[in-house]
């Protein structure tokens, strides 16, 4: 399952222009059980930034309102979206009927006993699991990887495999990242939870079905690259 935007003159603009991450960055033939995820956040970060969609660049999202910081790397799968199937496996594993997908690349934490200075960087990782997490009634999920030739990770190979405590940190961060100052009472933003803790297999399906959704949403965007 490579990129889908593989014409030779864009590849040729790859050289002079910065590719934009989630369009122009390539997913890999392994995937999904090894892929390239772009880095925004590392764990040192106490700002959450995130891509702007329109530039590609790096921009600052929010303060984080607690001390909490992300414990992973965190970023998203390049040319992947979360639209129409993914919404429908996280119905059919849930049972509701009224969810649909938050319209943003997948989500992705990588794990890694490294220490990665800054952000805005690829890695080639192994998806090992996820959280089916829900943003109101819009399908968000978060698949756990790790850093592929890993010294530490390198023999985990599904979730279940993790001491529960990196679980449970990285649940925690997720149930309130999105916490901040002065929202209260009737200004406190959509409920987030998180259904289920899934494996290995799980999070291939989701990974399926979001660069799926990716090609069905940007269809006819290959082609206008390849005439820039």
């Amino acid at each position: 399952m490579g990129n889908k935007i593989n014409d030779p003159i864009v590849r040729l603009m790859g050289l002079r222009y910065k590719s934009h991450p989630w369009h122009g960055i390539e997913v890999g033939n392994e995937a999904p059980e090894v892929l390239t995820a772009f880095i925004e956040m590392v764990p040192t970060d106490t700002v959450k930034y995130e891509l702007d969609k329109v530039s590609g660049y790096i921009k600052i999202d929010r303060p984080q309102k607690y001390s909490n910081v992300v414990p992973a790397l965190y970023g998203f799968v390049p040319q992947s979206y979360c639209g129409d199937l993914v919404a429908d496996y996280c119905m059919q594993q849930t049972g509701r009927a009224d969810i649909s997908g938050d319209g943003d690349p997948l989500d992705i934490c990588v794990l890694t006993e490294k220490t990665i200075a800054h952000g805005d960087i690829i890695a080639r990782v192994r998806p090992i699991g996820g959280f089916r997490m829900l943003d109101g009634n819009e399908a968000d999920d978060k698949i756990i990887a790790v850093l592929k030739h890993d010294a530490t990770y390198h023999g985990y190979n599904d979730i279940k495999d993790l001491p529960h405590v990196f679980v449970d940190r990285l649940k925690h961060y997720f149930l309130t990242y999105k916490d901040m100052p002065g929202m209260d009472g009737e200004n406190v933003q959509k409920k987030v939870v998180i259904t289920d803790v899934y494996g290995k297999e799980e999070a291939f399906e989701v990974i399926r079905r979001s660069l799926e959704d990716y090609k069905n949403h940007f269809e006819g965007l290959e082609d206008i690259l390849s005439r820039v």
